[in-house]
Formats: structure tokens, C-alpha cells, sequence
């Protein structure tokens, strides 16, 4: 008994060690924005007192909004893209039977094995083609395909109850009616967290972005960039524009942590 309560006390410490360390780098980085210029490089880890200099200073050097604003945009329109995209194919793959139908869902899977930048020129040729290059749209197009995506909603579909699906045909319904007023419904706490996901993933997004925009027209992620090779000494403001790279998306998993990992449990993924 004795020795049980010492292993779980163990793992506590052990668990509690970890925590600390993984999150004091982002701690530092936020109390490191909220102290005042003269005292960036202080080592008290406690910011007095707070001051917003170092974001004021950040937004009269970068354009702040317009960075959020983009990256926003692309990470909203591609998440919404590719949940539509995942949505109507792990339907097919999940309600119906057809010819190769295994061998389609093995090789459309499979993609997420293949490296982005194996497939970077073709994609890149191909926006040039269309015009494309240095457009938001640009970053999002090659992204509405997502494995992840239909492997996670193929999966929820599959255990999804045929009665009901038996049930709107006996009613008349079609099949494009069934999906959206019969299985969508069903879904939404798997598609919400889906959505997190995706919407994560598209914010932090930083290789493609830096191959198809130009300075003109970036997002959060190659402006700081850009700061830190013009104003990599300043490191009061180059925290301050860190921090709100981080800051949405860092709340958004912690407000819905539990129903991103709920939904990863009902679709049979680790």
C-alpha cells in the first residue's frame, strides 16, 4: 500500500515537473510583453508593474490589425473549407457502398503520410497558372483536402445509427436532405472540435504562407518574422507581437480542450 502511494505520488511530482516546465517558456513570453521597455530584461518573474508600451511599440512598427486580420481570415475560411470538403466525403465513404470504395479511402488517407513539400511546386505552378500568387485565397486552396479531416468524420459516421438514416429514405427524404437535417445535427460536437482543430493548425500555419505571399500581404507569423530581421534587438515588442500569435489559439484549446479530446476518443484516434 505504501509503496502504491508512493509510485502515484512520484507520478504527481513527475506530472507537476513536466507542467512547469512546458509552460514557464509561455509565461515568460507573456510577463516579458507586459513589462515596461527599461525592464525587458529583468529577470523577476512576476511583470511590475504592467505596462502595454511594448504592444503600442509593436503596432507603430508592424501593422498589427492587418496581420490579424489576414491570418484570421485564412484560418476561418480554410477550416470552414475543409470541414465542407471532409464532411460530404466521409459521407460518401461512410453511408454508401461502391466499386474501389476501400481503395479510395486507403489512398485518400494515405496523403497524410505525404510531406507538404513533396507536393509545394505542383501546387505552386498551378496558382501561378490561375493568378493566384500573393493571395489569400492562394494560401487556402491547396488546404481544403484534408485527411485528418475525413479520417476523423468517417469514423464518427460510421457508428452513426442506421435507423435513422433507414428511417428519413422510408420518409421520402434525399440523400442530400438525410446528410444535412439528419446526420449533421448529430455531429456537432465532433465537427466543433474538428473545427478547433483546423482553425488551430490554419493559424499557425507558416511555411506555405511565406511561399505564396509577399511583405504586402502577410499574416502574423511572417510578420514576426519580418520584426525579428529588422528589429531583432528589440525584444520587448518582438514578445508583445509573439504573444498575440499565440494568445487566440492558446485559448481557444484551453476554453475547449475537453471536447477536442472527446472527440478524438469517439473516432477511435490517439
Amino acid at each position: 500500500m505504501m509503496i502504491e502511494r508512493l509510485r502515484t505520488a512520484g507520478s504527481h511530482v513527475l506530472l507537476a515537473v513536466t507542467a512547469v516546465v512546458c509552460v514557464f517558456p509561455i509565461y515568460w513570453l507573456f510577463a516579458t510583453s507586459l513589462r515596461r521597455p527599461e525592464d525587458v530584461t529583468s529577470l523577476s518573474p512576476i511583470p511590475w508593474p504592467i505596462s502595454f508600451a511594448n504592444y503600442t511599440d509593436a503596432a507603430d512598427k508592424v501593422d498589427v490589425v492587418g496581420l490579424i486580420g489576414n491570418t484570421f481570415f485564412i484560418a476561418a475560411l480554410s477550416a470552414a473549407g475543409q470541414l465542407l470538403v471532409a464532411l460530404l466525403a466521409s459521407y460518401a465513404f461512410a453511408m454508401y457502398t461502391f466499386p474501389l470504395q476501400k481503395l479510395l479511402y486507403l489512398a485518400f488517407v494515405g496523403t497524410w503520410l505525404v510531406p507538404f513539400q513533396v507536393t509545394m511546386l505542383p501546387n505552386y505552378v498551378l496558382l501561378t497558372q490561375l493568378g493566384l500568387i500573393n493571395s489569400l485565397i492562394g494560401v487556402v486552396l491547396p488546404t481544403l483536402c484534408s485527411a485528418l479531416a475525413v479520417l476523423m468524420l468517417r469514423q464518427h459516421m460510421a457508428s452513426f445509427p442506421k435507423e435513422l438514416v433507414a428511417a428519413a429514405k422510408i420518409d421520402g427524404r434525399s440523400s442530400w436532405s438525410i446528410l444535412w437535417t439528419v446526420v449533421v445535427p448529430n455531429l456537432r460536437p465532433a465537427l466543433a472540435a474538428l473545427g478547433i482543430l483546423l482553425f488551430i493548425n490554419a493559424w499557425n500555419e507558416y511555411f506555405w504562407p511565406a511561399v505564396v505571399l509577399r511583405q504586402s500581404n502577410s499574416v502574423l507569423q511572417l510578420g514576426l518574422r519580418s520584426f525579428m530581421g529588422t528589429e531583432g534587438d528589440q525584444w520587448g515588442p518582438m514578445m508583445a507581437l509573439a504573444s498575440l500569435a499565440c494568445l487566440p489559439v492558446l485559448l481557444m484549446y484551453l476554453l475547449l480542450q475537453r471536447h477536442i479530446v472527446n472527440a478524438f476518443v469517439r473516432s477511435g484516434l490517439k
